[in-house]
């Protein structure tokens, strides 16, 4: 005999509301990723800003702001403390700020991408691999959709 389950009105509006849901999933990955993610002293946040220096070298603050969807003054506190660890260099010219890593912010990579991957691993492992690639992919269809919205 099959059993029905049935959701109670508090439950049926947690698991409908998108923003319930994915505050909950992102407590929950952020949990995962503070555990996995090795940066010494740095939050993940900084870890993703490395990356993106390091795909860009020499990128402007303002392309950083919007590949990381932040606020100026968000990359500026950001980039004084990686200045200050000598992970970057702030070069200005002009109106433009341009940041560029150093041979520590190489080797903070390194070890980075190397933390992605066990990351990656570890929820992989729970929601399964395939899942975890259409998941990802959806929620930054979605975040790019909501912020064309803006």
């Amino acid at each position: 005999m099959k059993r029905v389950i049935t959701l109670n009105e508090e439950e049926e509006v947690l698991i409908h509301c998108l923003y319930f849901t994915a505050s909950r999933f992102a407590r929950n990955i952020t949990r995962l990723a503070e555990k996995t993610l090795d940066g010494g002293d740095l939050a993940p946040s900084y870890l993703y800003m490395i990356m993106i220096v390091k795909f860009n070298p020499d990128i402007t603050q303002k392309e950083l702001c919007t590949k990381l969807s932040i606020a100026p003054s968000t990359s500026t506190r950001f980039i004084d403390k990686l200045e200050k660890l000598q992970i970057v260099n702030r070069k200005v010219s002009g109106k433009e700020t341009h940041i560029s890593l150093t041979k520590e912010g190489e080797k903070v990579y390194d070890h980075f991408r190397a933390s992605l991957k066990e990351m990656f691993a570890s929820y992989s492992e729970v929601l399964g691999k395939d899942f975890s690639l259409n998941l990802s992919k959806m929620l930054h269809e979605a975040s790019n959709k909501l912020e064309k919205k803006e």
